[in-house]
């Protein structure tokens, strides 16, 4: 086979799948990540004939697409920010927004000198790992329920040289709270997403990535941002900050939680004009 075919077929088989944008995109990741090719190779030599072992493992590629299987999890790679993390099904695949709810946090701790930073349910470490390269002298935690996630944030954290300590916790027992100090930011992307809402995600979201990550109990869809606020009552610094993202259709109720347990709470818009964050401070 050619390049010109393989990169004819790819765009053809995966239109009609994810849409021409989206094939396009994810056409160039398989040829630059499992190829070692870019679009302009692909346009110089478009006859040249592809050797056996790239063919076959880019229509291997192409079958686990047509499955549904994340492009991230072919690779094994995904972009967050400036950074290369490993991800596997243990853990989701950094988003967009989580990236802007980072950036909100580091600006904050650059402004205000914020040293003590607590991640609560890491995942692949995206968010410690991307405040550590840009905060040094942080002292940075992260939290999560799943050691097979700490395990892909380790070696990512590994991977970027970045200091950071992980704990192994179930953030909802409330006994595990003695446990953790006082920070002066804390930052999270829990899990927020009714089960009723799971037909609606598409299926390469509800089929390859990890439940205990993404899905809340439809009767508490709240329930990890009133632990975080009664969490944030006792370990918040006084001059402290809590950055969250949230459901769009349930970023004023979150906001209203943490107003409940006496902070001063507001709802930020994403790059897409949703309430997408949640920034709580004390009360003044």
């Amino acid at each position: 086979m050619r390049w010109k075919e393989l990169y004819s077929l790819f765009l053809n088989e995966l239109t009609l799948q994810y849409g021409m944008d989206e094939a396009v995109a994810i056409s160039r990741i398989c040829l630059e990540e499992i190829a070692g090719k870019d679009r302009f190779f692909i346009l110089s030599n478009e006859h040249e004939t592809i050797d056996t072992a790239t063919e076959t493992a880019m229509l291997a590629a192409l079958a686990q697409l047509k499955q549904d299987v994340p492009i991230q999890h072919i690779t094994g790679k995904a972009w967050f920010r400036n950074l290369h993390l490993k991800v596997t099904a243990d853990a989701l695949i950094p988003r967009p927004e989580t990236a802007e709810l980072v950036q909100l946090a580091i600006d904050c701790m650059v402004v205000q000198n914020k040293q003590t930073v607590l991640d609560i349910g890491t995942g692949s470490g995206c968010i410690p790992i991307s405040i550590k390269k840009e905060c040094a002298s942080a002292m940075v935690s992260a939290i999560d329920v799943s050691n097979a996630a700490l395990e892909i944030a380790k070696a990512n954290a590994s991977q970027h040289q970045t200091a950071i300590e992980f704990i192994l916790m179930d953030f909802l027992d409330e006994k595990n709270w003695n446990s953790l100090g006082t920070y002066e930011l804390i930052i999270s992307n829990p899990p927020y997403i009714p089960i009723a809402e799971k037909e609606l995600l598409d299926k390469n979201v509800t089929a390859h990535e990890p439940a205990v990550a993404l899905f809340v109990e439809n009767e508490s869809p709240l329930i990890f941002y009133e632990k975080i606020a009664r969490f944030a009552t006792k370990h918040l610094a006084e001059d402290g900050s809590i950055f969250l993202e949230t459901h769009w259709q349930y970023a004023y109720e979150v906001a209203s939680v943490f107003m409940e347990q006496g902070f001063d709470a507001r709802v930020v818009k994403d790059f897409f004009d949703k309430e997408r964050m949640v920034i709580a401070t004390h009360r003044l």
